[in-house]
């Protein structure tokens, strides 16, 4: 196989990436019109000639609250948004135990990647080590002051340079593309829509132990039990943050296969790459990294590696394609 349409398919996936990443304001946007709907409809409650209770949609009504509410969802998904943008660099940092790699410390690691840039014509990223004996690598960032190439002890001490050339040049296309920057935003709504789902069930757990969840009622039997209004709003977050982590991983896997043809061209050498990947996956380090949204961007995801009949369900839900298809269409090269 060659790399005949490498710049195409990277547009296609970009355009792709684009569509994904509109979805997840529109998913919140939904979700809010849901639960309004689900509000509405519940409160608007009434017994009819024969004692039943039946419940109606006022559309109008819905769309004037859902009209009302939206520069107010708009505002706080922003303020969240831009806190939570500016501040991953030192997010990833506390998350992974990274520090910075000086040339006097691994020159050899540090000429690799000087040299890799020098190759592609980019800008020389940050570089971090996290000391940790067994391997990994990824790439964050949002733009040229904060895009960082980070490896583990483990990976330089065990891979060739050849095969760490791959890796390395694997994460450079992750920063030429555009990934980390797409990717870093994916993450920040699902945290997000995350975020309210668990502050949700905490009130929701307030309520039930310390009272509050009696319902009001007027003389029609129209009113909600504020339990009821929270579980509401409980599964709204959570069809909304099922839909943003499907489209979030769809993305991820997209662009960890463009990455790889991108890494194993700018090093010259696919076999390389798929000999690093192929190490990497027997021994993928930072597993003592407890959050799945920052393991996302790891070459190999350490809890990627399932096998047997629960393959499908991991792969559905995986944010990385499966290693061994990677190793297999590297090695076509």
């Amino acid at each position: 196989m060659k790399y005949v349409g490498m710049q195409t398919q990277i547009r296609r996936n970009n355009r792709l990436s684009v569509l994904l990443l509109l979805l997840f304001p529109v998913i919140i946007l939904g979700m809010v019109w849901v639960f309004l709907a689900l509000l509405n409809y519940f409160g608007n409650g009434y017994y009819n000639q024969y004692g039943e209770l039946v419940h109606s949609l006022d559309v109008e009504t819905v769309n004037y609250y859902f009209v009302t509410t939206i520069p107010w969802v708009i505002l706080g998904v922003a303020v969240w948004f831009g806190i939570a943008y500016f501040m991953n660099a030192s997010m990833v940092r506390r998350a992974t135990g990274a520090r910075p790699l000086t040339r006097k410390e691994n020159p050899r690691v540090y000429n690799i990647v000087e040299n890799l840039c020098m190759t592609c014509g980019m800008d020389m990223p940050q570089i971090n080590v996290v000391d940790d004996p067994q391997l990994n690598a990824f790439a964050s960032g949002i733009d040229k002051g904060s895009y960082t190439v980070t490896v583990t002890t483990g990976l330089t001490e065990l891979l060739t340079d050849e095969e760490l050339s791959g890796v390395i040049g694997h994460e450079l296309t992750h920063i030429r593309n555009r990934d980390t920057r797409l990717l870093i935003t994916s993450i920040i709504f699902v945290g997000i829509i995350s975020t309210v789902m668990s502050l949700t069930v905490r009130m929701m757990n307030n309520m039930i132990l310390f009272g509050g969840g009696s319902s009001r009622r007027d003389g029609k039997g129209n009113g909600l039990s504020v339990i009821v209004i929270m579980l509401i709003g409980l599964i709204c977050c959570a069809v909304a943050y099922v839909f943003t982590l499907l489209t979030r991983f769809a993305i991820s896997r997209k662009r960890e296969y463009m990455a790889d043809a991108g890494g194993a061209e700018l090093c010259g050498n696919p076999l390389a790459l798929a000999s690093a990947l192929r190490k990497i996956s027997d021994n993928p380090g930072l597993t003592d990294v407890n959050r799945d949204d920052v393991a996302q961007l790891f070459i190999v995801h350490p809890q990627g590696l399932t096998q047997g009949f629960m393959n499908f369900f991991s792969s559905l839900f995986s944010t990385h394609p499966d290693t061994a298809k990677r190793i297999e269409i590297l090695e076509q090269f």
